[in-house]
């Protein structure tokens, strides 16, 4: 399905029935990463997963910015009426959400981020060096913009009145203790998530659905 948002185009699936879900991507990649939780979780909600600007078959851009990316998903939510939806968003993903959830906090119900960073200093020196490396190699905007951002200011941070709930892998390309930073300022649980990178347990995985409805305290039972 295809959505005018903010002047552009945004591809997206829904599947399911009840309560609206909205599952955000990370850079690079698009809402097929999802297909198996989605699936899982279809059966409690209604989910909608769309692909980023610049990313799936929505439409192409020449440069990105992490307020362009919430700002479509706020018109997203609007364009679709959709009620209060739970944002769950995976790196990019999860930044995106982060800043709806700062700015327009009367749109969502609560907000659950996987790998998400405040500042671009929140990466590992590791990762960070190598998207630095392959930026200069490739000239790519997608690496441009996580050298470059995001830059969230802390009282809008701490100012957040949806719940949050972060994870992070053990093995995260974002520092633990930018994670936990986060997590204190924010004043939301973190779980981390033993023997686990960055996506492992995100992409192309049922266990970011099993982990979602743990948080929410929904059973496997009821979830079918």
């Amino acid at each position: 399905m295809i959505v005018h948002c903010n002047g552009i185009d945004i591809f997206y699936e829904v599947r399911g029935s009840g309560a609206p879900l909205l599952m955000l991507h990370g850079n690079g990649e698009t809402h097929a990463i999802f297909d198996e939780s989605a699936s899982l979780l279809s059966r409690c909600f209604t989910v909608y997963t769309p692909d980023t600007r610049g990313h799936g078959a929505s439409s192409t851009v020449s440069e990105y910015h992490y307020q362009d990316m919430a700002s479509d998903v706020i018109c997203f939510i609007q364009a679709l009426g959709l009620a209060r939806p739970m944002l769950y968003g995976f790196s990019d993903g999860g930044i995106t959400a982060l800043l709806i959830a700062q700015q327009r906090p009367d749109l969502v119900s609560r907000v659950i981020a996987s790998g998400a960073n405040a500042c671009p200093e929140g990466l590992t020196e590791d990762f960070f060096a190598e998207i630095r490396a392959a930026e200069a190699r490739k000239h790519d905007p997608l690496l441009s913009l996580m050298l470059t951002e995001p830059h969230m200011d802390e009282r809008a941070l701490a100012a957040i009145s949806v719940p949050v709930y972060l994870l992070a892998g053990e093995h995260d390309v974002v520092r633990k203790e930018h994670s936990k930073w986060l997590a204190k300022v924010i004043n939301c649980p973190l779980k981390v998530l033993k023997g686990h990178n960055h996506d492992s347990y995100v992409t192309h995985s049922t266990m970011i659905a099993n982990e979602i409805l743990k948080i929410l305290g929904i059973s496997d039972e009821n979830a079918g």
